[in-house]
């Protein structure tokens, strides 16, 4: 009988493994659409831990109040536009079928009213690049072209931070502290790496499972490891 594996641990969420949600200053996403434009001033940019990006708290004219990603250039006390037509202009959220053609823009909806979903992570953005119907045609940071509805909203900038990844962290002390703010596992130790009591892949004069690796969807949780339900093994044929 050998102990249970760190995947069946996670499961159990322990202290060790749970997500500290009570970091978090709030969740960062856009108001309820409204039919016209509202103006909103940005009152407060704070860290948010696990986040990387800095969010904005923007207070509406009707009092209403809630929190984005800040984006590049933004600042306390900037006015912002809100709603349908709302200024291209850096910092102003409006739908992506008014947007020009050629426009970078973060934050942005997959559908309407879902609080902004792409484009969130430090120093990242979508470019605008046509219409089809009712679609938007983005390109997202990775290059692939996407079709959004022309409702869907999105934020006018690059979201700020740009640049974290070129420091380096120097230390594994400072990737600690890194990871510890998100539900992320971190050190990530392999299974070869294992005594065989640990791990299906621990054990043996050298590293090396020693059979295949590629297991069921059904496997039982103590045999659930490697690549699970695999779509394909080996090298891939020309």
């Amino acid at each position: 009988m050998g102990k249970r594996l760190i995947v069946q641990r996670r499961g159990h969420a322990s202290p060790l493994y749970r997500n500290r949600g009570w970091l978090h200053v709030a969740p960062a996403r856009y108001p309820p659409p409204t039919p016209v434009k509202l103006r909103g001033r940005i009152v407060e940019i704070r860290h948010d831990p696990g986040r990387w990006v800095p969010i904005a708290h923007v207070v509406l004219e009707d009092k209403s109040d809630f929190w984005i990603p800040a984006g590049e250039g933004m600042y306390v006390g900037q006015i912002l536009e809100v709603g349908p037509g709302a200024k291209p202009v850096n910092g102003n959220i409006l739908p992506v079928g008014e947007i020009p053609e050629g426009t970078q823009i973060f934050n942005v909806e997959i559908r309407p009213g879902d609080g902004g979903k792409l484009a969130r992570a430090s120093g990242t953005y979508a470019i605008v690049l046509g219409r089809s119907g009712n679609k938007t045609i983005i390109q997202l940071p990775s290059g692939k072209a996407k079709e959004i509805p022309n409702a869907a909203r999105a934020t006018i900038g690059i979201a700020a931070g740009a640049g974290r990844p070129e420091k380096p962290l120097l230390k594994a002390g400072a990737a600690y502290y890194k990871w510890k703010a998100k539900p992320h596992l971190w050190p990530r130790v392999r299974g070869v790496a294992m005594n065989a009591v640990n791990h299906p892949h621990g054990g043996g004069n050298h590293q090396s499972p020693g059979f295949p690796t590629t297991v069921s969807r059904n496997a039982p949780p103590g045999r659930k490891v490697g690549h699970i339900a695999a779509r394909s093994t080996g090298r891939r044929k020309r």
